[in-house]
């Protein structure tokens, strides 16, 4: 359910339309496409100030304005991430759901995935957010779970999880 809406029947356009924009885990961008034209892909349901969004995305992954006529698929892994975080923007979510953003990044990249996450929700999107990276994403959270066999076993902000004795030793490496 998402506003209020059942969701689960929905075609994928209909859930972008209500302001839910996913980025899956391995990314899914377009290898044959360009930079450019992997964004715009992202805003295919508008008509309204893409440039504007292009240049919010520019401004979030520099680096994409650099490359914009390379195809996606000649991009390291960092700048992939960055890409299909940059295309789902470009719906205008007011949820936007990640599914492990660091999985397969150096550490160098994945601070900065954080880091933008981070001024995705300051500039007003929600973020759900998939991690295994425990500790990354309890410093970034408002609020977390603790998924255990799909069940949750703890929850609370990210700081009352960071500092939980439980968290440290099982997810954190900490004793």
């Amino acid at each position: 359910t998402f506003r209020g809406e059942s969701i689960d029947r929905l075609p994928p356009h209909k859930i972008v339309q209500l302001g839910m924009s996913h980025v899956p885990e391995g990314r899914g961008i377009f290898h044959r496409m360009t930079v450019h034209e992997n964004l715009l892909l992202g805003a295919y349901q508008r008509n309204d100030d893409l440039a504007g969004d292009l240049d919010r995305v520019y401004g979030l992954f520099p680096r994409l304005k650099e490359r914009l006529g390379q195809p996606g698929g000649t991009l390291s892994g960092g700048e992939q991430q960055m890409l299909a975080i940059g295309r789902a923007l470009m719906a205008r979510p007011t949820l936007l759901l990640l599914d492990e953003p660091s999985m397969g990044l150096s550490p160098l990249l994945v601070e900065t995935i954080f880091a933008t996450i981070a001024q995705i929700r300051q500039q007003g999107s929600t973020v759900l957010l998939v991690e295994q990276n425990a500790l990354m994403a309890l410093e970034i959270a408002d609020r977390a779970y603790v998924l255990e066999s799909g069940v949750i076993t703890l929850q609370g902000t990210g700081g009352e999880l960071a500092n939980n004795d439980a968290v440290r030793r099982s997810y954190l490496g900490e004793e």
